[in-house]
């Protein structure tokens, strides 16, 4: 500990000395498609500077054009694309490193970036959970990496500015997640739900959320005109959502299904309201969640009668919420719609590293 310590003092004495200067990053996993839409990001964002692109390689495990893994890429930077070394990344080069790696690389790379004194933002999800024992069953590893978990902020600017503005390390929630954590906080921090009742989110996301890993279910002849529920019980993206809204695992009914579209997701979310008391009128739902969105700029907030869909959030950092309500039943479902590699991803992830490095929370998103 005390030499990562050492560490973060030297980068804190670094920052202090480039008053105004260009946050430095590196992005790992820069073939992937989160990799991609992050450096796309971080291309224009008048704050940052890319200084390494990092991959374990789909094209092999030397040195080679990111144009030749992501073509769209072209022009947008030409920085090569590197085997990712730790010991290539150190304080004095690099501000934040970014990982877009399996969760067992995060794993065990982000302890010796920290003792680098870089910062981390995490997109994989090895620092999602508090408790190390479930990634055992979740993940299907062995957590070892104790004093990083404990210290990691788990990512939703919404609803923890201040813990991401002071990590070191931030774990960036899953796309599902993020799109069903907005959706219900405001609810169960104002006790508008009842839970013994049952929690349902059905979400459906595009084929990209999938990964850029080789698979038989994702052929296009498998995606194309199908729709497939996949993961009953056992996504990955339950126990955070558990650990983020303090519900208990029968509480929750989570589907996921996959679409043959690119990009996006819709999770429509249905709950009963408190029985006590007078009946909750659509207008005081949406007045609710407009308070405690009021500051948060990547979240909109659909008025009564309309809904939000995956064309308006494409291409966006945006999560679009909207709102039908039974009074008499006080049968409430929420529609939460984002893309999966924005709001659901990379966009997330620049959206916290503004947080950490003082930015406005949606420069370069908007």
């Amino acid at each position: 500990m005390k030499e990562i310590d050492l560490w973060q003092s030297e980068a804190r004495e670094e920052a202090v000395s480039r008053p105004g200067a260009l946050v430095r990053a590196a992005v790992a996993g820069a073939t992937g498609y989160a990799g991609r839409e992050l450096i796309r990001i971080l291309s224009r964002h008048p704050g940052c500077k890319i200084v390494r692109l990092m991959s374990s390689g789909r094209d092999g495990r030397g040195t080679f054009p990111v144009q030749k893994s992501q073509p769209v890429l072209r022009g947008r930077t030409k920085l090569p694309c590197q085997p990712l070394k730790v010991e290539d990344l150190r304080a004095a080069e690099v501000d934040v490193a970014f990982l877009c790696t399996p969760h067992e690389t995060s794993h065990d790379v982000v302890p010796e970036l920290l003792a680098r004194g870089l910062r981390v933002i995490d997109l994989s999800g090895a620092f999602r959970l508090k408790d190390s024992q479930n990634f055992a069953r979740w993940y299907g590893f062995e957590h070892k990496a104790a004093p990083a978990l404990s210290d990691a902020a788990y990512g939703i600017p919404e609803l923890s500015p201040a813990e991401i503005r002071r990590a070191r390390l931030v774990a960036n929630p899953g796309c599902y997640a993020t799109s069903i954590i907005l959706a219900l906080a405001p609810l169960l921090q104002a006790g508008w739900i009842d839970s013994r009742a049952g929690i349902i989110a059905d979400s459906k996301s595009g084929a990209s959320g999938a990964g850029r890993a080789l698979s038989d279910k994702l052929h296009f002849a498998e995606v194309n005109e199908n729709l497939r529920a996949y993961g009953l019980f056992n996504h990955r993206h339950v126990p955070e959502m558990l650990q983020a809204l303090g519900l208990e695992e029968n509480q929750f009914i989570f589907t996921p299904h996959l679409l043959p579209i690119t990009r996006g997701i819709l999770s429509t979310i249905y709950v009963r309201l408190v029985a006590s008391g007078a009946p909750k009128r659509l207008e005081q739902v949406v007045g609710l969640f407009e308070g405690l969105y009021a500051r948060s700029p990547m979240v909109r907030i659909y008025p009564p009668g309309a809904l939000p869909e995956i064309l308006a959030v494409a291409h966006t950092n945006f999560a679009d919420l909207g709102f039908a309500l039974d009074e008499p039943t006080g049968r409430l479902i929420i529609v939460s719609a984002l893309d999966n590699l924005g709001k659901g991803a990379a966009g997330q992830a620049v959206q916290n590293m503004n947080l950490m490095f003082g930015f406005a929370e949606d420069m370069g998103l908007a």
